[in-house]
């Protein structure tokens, strides 16, 4: 039995059982991996519970520098819902499965450290609402994004008709969705969609680099960073406000300071998360 695990202050710690994703860590680094390639990875409830429990659950993450999120196999990363579940959906369960899934979804939008999409193959429909979630994708030159809910007579639900018009604008989010045309890494690179496209086999790797290269970053400015950013998207929030607000705040940290004379001084500073 596989073991799912918290980030606890000092170590890993077990937490519960899982059986749809496999979670290692290395260099800082955690990545959760899909595991159900012989349904291409498709999103079952058991698949978002145990994201749900990694992204909500988490009491201290001093331990790590950012987290990937992949799929098993060579053919998918996430290739969308799993239909089978949907059979004898009513609005009410439709109304509770998409505000779960829009709750997990915000979870790693939010997460305090950068979330990186793997993306090694199919990202459709939830699949591609998933790598939406993240802070950034990084695509194989074999991944395929789309959003084909329209064939089945529904419509985007677990945030793609907002995080594909953020990301690509209104014109070309409204374009895909209604044609259902799936586009490949270069034309997401191209679009907005995806940060970097690799060679297949290389999207794990080239997304522990980037993450590498933002751990060498104070950890308290990237989390604010990461919450000004998404700040723009609130209705609730001024971004602007909350810009200042998190300006102000690092302003009195011991890593800005730590920054600042490791900047004159011409070093590496080191950061304390204080």
């Amino acid at each position: 039995m596989i073991q799912l695990f918290i980030i606890a202050k000092n170590n890993f710690k077990k937490n519960m059982d899982y059986q749809n994703i496999i979670l290692e860590k290395e260099d800082r680094i955690i990545t959760i991996t899909i595991n159900r390639p012989k349904a291409l990875n498709a999103l079952n409830q058991g698949v978002l519970n145990e994201l749900e429990h990694f992204f909500q659950n988490e009491s201290d993450i001093s331990q790590i520098d950012g987290v990937i999120i992949t799929g098993a196999g060579e053919r998918a990363f996430v290739a969308g819902a799993d239909i089978k579940e949907f059979s004898g959906l009513t609005k009410e369960i439709a109304t509770e499965r998409g505000s779960k899934v829009h709750d997990i979804y915000f979870s790693i939008e939010n997460f305090q450290r950068p979330v990186i999409a793997a993306v090694n193959g199919f990202a459709l429909g939830g699949g591609c609402e998933l790598a939406m979630a993240c802070h950034m994708r990084v695509a194989g030159d074999k991944a395929r994004f789309g959003q084909p809910e329209v064939n089945l007579g529904i419509i985007p639900g677990y945030g793609g008709t907002q995080r594909l018009v953020q990301l690509i604008g209104k014109a070309k989010a409204l374009e895909l969705m209604m044609t259902t045309e799936m586009i490949d890494a270069e034309t997401a690179l191209r679009l907005g969609l995806a940060n970097h496209v690799v060679p297949h086999g290389e999207e794990v790797e080239k997304a522990k680099e980037l993450i590498k290269t933002i751990g060498t970053k104070s950890p308290l400015a990237v989390s604010e960073v990461i919450k000004c950013v998404n700040s723009y998207f609130d209705k609730n929030a001024n971004g602007y406000t909350q810009e200042i607000t998190s300006f102000s705040k690092l302003s009195i940290t011991e890593d800005f300071k730590e920054g600042a004379a490791a900047f004159v001084e011409k070093r590496k500073a080191n950061w304390k998360s204080e």
